[in-house]
């Protein structure tokens, strides 16, 4: 466990710290319970400490040359690919990930890295035409200055990285607070990398915390301009409102009750593995992933059928077993909630076409079906490997259905006609929407967030140059002004 020990400490100003907190927070591996490294927590002090350094180290990074900067996210993005081995098997230490998504989560993040290297050109300026005579209106970009990121386990390392590389490609500092079950993976193995990369200190620092420790503090201190943050909406909701009463901007990418939608000229043995991927990707602890798989009545026999064999085909159990399809969730008491929602579930009327057993942390996959109308379960997260399927009458309630929640994050059709797809999908109220495709998808060039509850802004590509970078307007009066009194 050197590798999480090593790691397994506040990042701040370029040096690595013991938390000055009168606790610790346990690294444990969901699987097996094994305790992988324990740290003390950050205060609010050292929070100050890291958004002053990040500060201090911002005003000389924002003008850097761009190619200085982008040399750095090039380094790290080669760091990354020749410690893929080891950043896979602390994936799946931490997180309990099988081997395959943990791959995926690598190379994900060393796109988005690539992505990020380029976006530091990114045109800083561009002159605009004016109404008066002899006007040269110029319109800067500039950064931000410093950028709060708060993490998620669910891909802990591309989730940091997505928010951090572009962060930094564009002249900005950054800090860091890691989930608590993916502190090392989430936070400080970005940090290690960034530092062996060449990134100045000061710009990328790691706070090891809770808000038990240190409250709002992250939120409202006042240096950090932006607050990028994925997780659950009721978290989302509460740093929304302390930001904005601080004119603070958020990037939030919250909690999705996604849906895939299988209309009844459909591909069904391509709609049932799309299915399968978009809920148990990750043991379906991720907001893309699709909770309601929704059925045209005069298909629903034969995709059940279908889609059940492959569910019940599913391997759970040992993640780092090639033959692990279904590894823990990310806790026993995550597990617990989910067999108590199932049971409940089971007890208003719904049908168990697939009942998987729960051992420790790890579920074995479900199917409901025959949920009553109204049923609380359709339109909230279910955060595991719990699937929801329902029939439906017809492309306009199969709208209705998917449209029939808070939040919209994404979700996917799967149609024989690919324009009718694309014209179902713009009638979807959802951030994102695939074509005969998983629910569960990213690009690093493509804006990516959540509509309604889902969310607010956006990232990757410009989006994230959007995210990151403010404008300023100069003009030039070449002549004399004639004013107007």
């Amino acid at each position: 466990m050197s590798f999480f020990n090593e790691l397994a400490h506040q990042y701040i100003d370029g040096e690595w710290l013991t938390g000055s907190g009168s606790w610790d927070i346990i690294d444990f591996n969901p699987y097996n319970g094994e305790k992988l490294c324990s740290v003390t927590v950050a205060t609010s002090a050292q929070a100050d400490l890291a958004y002053r350094a990040a500060e201090r180290a911002q005003r000389a990074w924002a003008v850097t040359n761009p190619y200085s900067r982008r040399a750095v996210l090039e380094h790290a993005e080669r760091l990354v690919g020749e410690r893929a081995d080891d950043i896979v098997e602390a994936i799946i230490d931490e997180l309990g990930s099988t081997r395959s998504r943990a791959e995926y989560e690598v190379r994900a993040a060393r796109e988005f890295l690539r992505a990020a290297a380029g976006q530091a050109l990114t045109p800083t300026g561009r002159l605009l035409p004016s109404v008066t005579d002899g006007k040269e209106n110029r319109l800067y970009r500039l950064p931000v200055g410093v950028v709060g990121v708060i993490g998620a386990f669910s891909f802990p390392f591309l989730v940091t990285v997505k928010s951090v590389a572009p962060a930094l490609a564009l002249g900005n500092a950054v800090v860091v607070k890691p989930h608590q079950n993916a502190p090392v993976v989430g936070g400080g193995l970005v940090a290690r990398i960034f530092e062996d990369a060449g990134l100045p200190p000061g710009l990328l620092n790691v706070l090891i915390t809770d808000s038990a420790e240190i409250g709002d503090t992250f939120i409202d201190h006042p240096v950090p301009k932006v607050i990028s943050f994925t997780g659950s909406e009721r978290v989302g909701r509460h740093i929304a409102a302390t930001a904005a009463g601080l004119f603070k901007r958020t990037v939030l990418e919250l909690s999705g009750t996604s849906a895939l939608v299988v209309l009844e000229d459909a591909d069904i043995g391509q709609a049932v593995r799309a299915a399968v991927h978009s809920r148990f990707l990750y043991q379906g602890q991720t907001g893309m992933a699709a909770d309601r798989i929704l059925v045209d009545r005069s298909v629903e026999a034969e995709f059940a059928e279908r889609f059940t064999a492959e569910v019940a085909a599913l391997k759970t159990g040992d993640p780092r077993d090639p033959g692990t399809r279904i590894g823990p969730v990310i806790s026993e008491f995550q597990a617990d909630a989910l067999t108590a929602l199932v049971d409940e579930a089971l007890a208003a009327g719904a049908t168990a076409l697939v009942r998987g057993r729960t051992r420790g942390s790890l579920v074995e996959p479900t199917v409901l079906t025959g949920l009553p109308a109204g049923s609380p379960l359709l339109t909230q997260e279910v955060f595991g490997p719990v699937a929801l399927l329902a029939a439906f009458d017809g492309e306009d309630e199969a709208v209705r259905l998917v449209n029939d929640s808070p939040q919209g994050l994404s979700g996917a059709v799967h149609t024989a006609d690919t324009e009718r797809g694309v014209r179902f999908a713009r009638r979807i109220a959802s951030g994102v929407f695939h074509v005969n495709d998983s629910a569960a998808q990213d690009d690093p060039l493509v804006a990516l967030g959540g509509d309604r509850l889902s969310g607010m802004d956006r990232l990757n590509g410009e989006a994230a140059v959007e995210a990151f970078t403010t404008q300023q307007w100069v003009s030039v009066q070449h002549g004399r002004t004639t004013f107007p009194f």
